[in-house]
């Protein structure tokens, strides 16, 4: 007969008593009969049938019947009985919560009871060395060598002491012990290590999101099958990239959720997921919470060099720069790589205005990561700060040929070529800033500039053009459009431009002065020609109108009246509009102007007696007029 007929046979009849025991209890509460309930039968009822569920490996259902006895409080001690619990998790190969059992068994057994709290950490110590974590199993077997030696396990302890400690009685083993720490067996068994680490992890990252309805439930599957498996440390490892993965889904509530589920556990654990809380809070603005858990992850574990670094940002933050400094220079005490200390620690004395001790930090920073674009910035803005130009152009120059394509980097450049005067090399690096992103205010207005300089206008308005696109509620642009168009000789151009300014922009000063001014150019040049056009009827007839029907006309005037003439009109006209025109220039008071002809002289004589018209007549108002620039606005 075998082990496991017999097995099948005993779960029956522990099956069968449960039923007996179950009607029996039915039969005493229909009866209301006074009878004291037997706690004593029950509980060796169903302790038996969980014990035979165990044997046939029902661990499902032996659990479950654990979980009745023990929630029932009527069974005094139950609580020892989590020691059976925790050894169907360790027959199922899960660890971790077998050495959970085990230690809330051991809580519930009083110290009178020794020989059954030794037997209970024989059970956590062999535990731990299921999961490869030696370290705690020595300490196991170190508290039952202290209380009860056993051959057993002085085997076990001989067999798992951890052959890297530190012996402070004996030197000479200390130096022996430090010198095979780093030897190429160790580092064989590291990179071995290491390789298996990477192997799980990178698996497990790669199924987690595609195997179950949401990556959420990826995750949980792997990390219980990690947890199963001689690498369950890995577990934690898993849970705190599933945090990070919510976080790169900017689902942050998220991850801050499933990193607070590491406050309760292991030191380096939990050190590890308040560092990557203080930098979620760090991130979201909450500087106050993110100091508090640098502190939690500092205090968890001294030695990491995140944890550091995170309470030093925060101290950044907060205007504390030489607190920061203290912080960052013990996170590299601990981890002389660390990048981000390094990096922080040289803006720290970048605030401090002190540069020498800031370019240090980052000439070590750039020993140490080649190439970097940030790292190699920053040399040559301090360098900018000591007034070193050359260097920094030297320096910013490295930058570019890492970054061509950033157009504020490009910009920078040149504008310090152009105050060192050097234009051309100014020019092409805008022109290059402009290529990249040609909405820059500032640089249009450069280029712009450049071209009027170099009298290219017509490249010049092709920019200010674009500004006043960028910027159609500026008149600046469309007004640079217009002093272009005219210092290029495209003046009938630039007048159209005016006025279409004035249109938009009615009460632009730069605009209406230049309008008025070529209004009060326009009508003095008319009768200046008026005045003096050979043949006409004014000057043939000058001294006969002085001599008589003028100088009765005159005589009827009083003193200081206009002179009556017969283009007497035309004058008066010409005078009140220049009158006007200068009123509103010395007030600065504008109004729309119409666009119409000024009134021509016509004699009254000539009227009577038609003379030939002329070609001189019908010119344009401002295309035969030679206009002086000096009259236009710059």
């Amino acid at each position: 007969m075998s082990i496991k007929f017999i097995f099948l046979k005993s779960l029956d009849k522990a099956k069968e008593a449960a039923s007996k025991e179950r009607a029996l209890t039915r039969q005493r509460d229909q009866l209301s009969l006074e009878i004291t309930p037997n706690m004593d039968l029950t509980f060796s009822v169903l302790l038996n049938l969980a014990t035979q569920y165990g044997n046939n490996e029902m661990y499902g259902e032996a659990m479950n019947t654990y979980q009745i006895i023990i929630k029932n409080r009527s069974f005094s001690n139950a609580g020892r009985l989590k020691t059976n619990m925790g050894n169907l998790c360790f027959n199922q190969g899960n660890y971790p919560k077998a050495i959970k059992f085990y230690r809330m068994a051991l809580d519930q057994v009083p110290n009178t009871h020794r020989d059954m709290r030794i037997k209970i950490m024989k059970n956590i110590g062999l535990a731990f060395v299921k999961l490869g974590q030696y370290t705690d199993a020595i300490t196991s077997y170190e508290y039952i060598m202290a209380e009860k030696a056993d051959f057993r396990t002085a085997l076990h302890l001989l067999l798992y002491e951890d052959k890297y400690s530190l012996s402070t009685e004996d030197p000479q083993t200390n130096l022996i012990v430090e010198a095979i720490k780093s030897d190429s067996l160790r580092k064989i068994e590291r990179q071995r290590k290491q390789e298996a680490e990477w192997t799980i992890l990178t698996a497990a990252k790669l199924i987690a999101p595609v195997i179950a309805d949401t990556f959420a439930a990826g995750y949980e599957w792997c990390v219980d099958q990690i947890k199963l498996s001689p690498y369950a440390d890995l577990g934690n490892d898993l849970e705190i990239n599933k945090a990070v993965t919510y976080l790169r889904k900017r689902e942050f509530n998220q991850a801050i959720e499933t990193l607070k589920g590491f406050e309760r556990k292991e030191t380096k654990v939990a050190s590890t997921a308040a560092t990557n809380l203080a930098f979620l809070y760090y991130l979201q603005g909450d500087i106050s919470q993110a100091e508090k858990c640098a502190d939690q992850a500092v205090i968890a574990d001294r030695y990491n060099a995140g944890a550091l670094v995170n309470k030093g940002n925060c101290c950044l933050s907060k205007g504390e720069f030489e607190k920061a400094i203290e912080f960052y220079k013990e996170a590299l005490s601990n981890e002389a790589s660390c990048v981000e200390a390094l990096y922080n620690l040289g803006l720290s004395y970048k605030k401090l205005n002190n540069a020498e001790d800031a370019l240090e930090s980052f000439y070590k920073l750039h020993g140490i990561v080649r190439n970097h674009p940030l790292v190699i910035y920053q040399i040559a803005s301090l360098y900018e700060q000591l007034e070193d130009i050359d260097q920094a152009l030297e320096w910013y120059q490295q930058v570019i040929t890492l970054v061509p394509t950033d157009p504020y980097l490009l910009a920078k450049i040149g504008d310090m070529f152009d105050s060192e005067g050097d234009k051309q090399q100014a020019f092409q690096y805008h022109s290059d800033s402009y290529r990249y992103f040609p909405s820059n205010m500032e640089i249009i207005q450069k280029l712009g500039s450049y071209y009027i300089e170099s009298q290219m206008f017509e490249e010049a308005i092709k920019f200010f053009e674009r500004a006043a696109i960028i910027q159609p509620n500026q008149v600046k642009w469309k007004l640079m459009v217009a002093a272009c168009q005219r210092r290029s000789g495209n003046y009938q151009q630039a007048l159209e431009e005016y006025k279409s300014i004035h249109r938009r922009f009615p009460d632009d000063v730069e605009c209406l002065r230049f309008l008025l001014k070529r209004q009060k150019e326009v009508k003095t040049q008319r009768t200046a020609s008026s005045g003096s056009r050979p043949g006409s009827r004014r000057s043939s007839s000058r001294a006969s109108r002085d001599g008589s029907a003028s100088s009765l006309s005159n005589s009827s005037l009083p003193l200081g009246s206009p002179r009556q003439t017969h283009s007497g009109h035309s004058l008066t006209t010409s005078a009140k509009s220049l009158s006007n025109a200068q009123k509103i220039l010395e007030a600065d008071e504008f109004s729309p102007l119409e666009d119409r002809q000024d009134i021509s002289f016509r004699d009254s004589s000539a009227s009577r007696h038609s003379r030939p018209k002329t070609a001189s007549g019908n010119k344009d108002d401002f295309e035969d007029d030679d206009i002086a620039t000096d009259l236009l606005p710059d």
